[in-house]
């Protein structure tokens, strides 16, 4: 497991362009945004992968330190959906959720009652159900009882440590896609590459912001709001884990950092929605409902509805304003019409 903090802990040469003077907005959010989330994924992940290979005890409190931090990387970087995330379906391999069905403990428990060949072959645990890999497979492992004390205890250690290897060796090809090709397309975009003119590495940055607040409006706080006769507090983010409010603190900074950098240029704008944002958060904080079990209630329920309110006003902002200052629009994502 060590071999990932050797190949992640070199910290990266802010990528540049000789062909042409890079645009100084995306510049800024390629360098100064983009390559140090995903080095900080790349690390993060290493770090728990080796901490699964020393201690592998789900109670264990250096691989559940271990295993926020690396989570924490992903959620910062969760919004950023587009080149080196995509290959392969690294995302989803690091991510699978929501899981409506169920699809995960279904996955993790045939692994481990069977006794799957890939719970300690790296190369066949590549190839299983999505659902069985990533943060919230591991997140079954460590925190649900049920998953926790299945099988073999040998066997479910065997399995974290394939786990969390699985997600260090992504996040890992990851960064150095970013590193070593894609942050290049951004920076030098070309009539025969990936993106022709900076409009449209604005657009696809634009894209990431805008979708970013609609997946943490709708999918963050929607799924446990549920409707009014019927709330679904256990659909939240990781409330095993009690990590459903801190997805949406931890989603938010980020994509307020990138709202910030996006405008630079047009600084009343970059102050109103900085404050949009700070509204939010201060309201998140007031919450003090780490997995949103107040969506039962109706007075605690309103003010996550204000929440929701809030991260809205900001989507509002961002289209109606900042779009048209960037001179692009938002675009069809995967989100919309589901």
């Amino acid at each position: 497991m060590r071999q990932f903090l050797f190949a992640t802990a070199v910290a990266f040469t802010p990528v540049t362009t000789t062909a042409q003077e890079a645009d100084p907005t995306i510049s800024r959010v390629v360098n100064d945004l983009i390559l140090p989330k995903f080095e900080n994924l790349a690390v993060s992940a290493a770090q728990m992968a080796t901490t699964a290979a020393d201690d592998c005890t789900p109670a264990s409190t250096a691989l559940r330190t271990a295993y926020s931090d690396a989570f924490d990387a992903w959620i910062s970087a969760s919004h950023l959906r587009f080149g080196p995330t995509e290959v392969a379906d690294r995302a989803f391999a690091l991510a699978f959720w929501p899981d409506s069905r169920g699809a995960t403990p279904r996955a993790l428990s045939a692994l481990i009652t069977e006794k799957d060949r890939a719970i300690t072959s790296p190369d066949a645990y590549a190839q299983v159900s999505i659902a069985a890999r990533g943060f919230y497979a591991m997140e079954f492992l460590v925190f649900d009882e049920t998953l926790a004390s299945l099988g073999d205890p040998d066997d479910h250690c065997a399995l974290m440590r394939t786990v969390t290897a699985d997600i260090a060796t992504t996040s890992a090809a990851i960064f150095e896609d970013w590193k070593t090709d894609y942050a290049a397309r951004l920076l030098a975009p070309d009539a025969s590459g990936t993106y022709r003119s900076d409009e449209e590495v604005l657009q696809e940055l634009f894209k990431a912001l805008t979708t970013g607040l609609q997946f943490t409006s709708q999918t963050r706080l929607g799924r446990p709001l549920g409707t009014f006769d019927r709330p679904r507090p256990t659909r939240a983010e990781s409330w095993r884990s009690g990590r459903s409010a801190r997805h949406v603190d931890l989603s938010l900074a980020a994509l307020r950092d990138l709202a910030s950098l996006l405008a630079t240029d047009n600084l009343a704008l970059a102050a109103e929605i900085d404050a949009k944002f700070a509204k939010a958060l201060d309201q998140l904080s007031q919450l003090d409902d780490p997995v949103f079990a107040g969506v039962a209630q109706p007075q605690s329920r309103i003010r996550v509805e204000a929440l929701q309110q809030s991260v809205d006003d900001i989507r509002a902002i961002v289209r109606d304003e900042l779009g048209p200052t960037l001179g692009v629009a938002a675009g069809f994502n995967s989100l919309d019409g589901d």
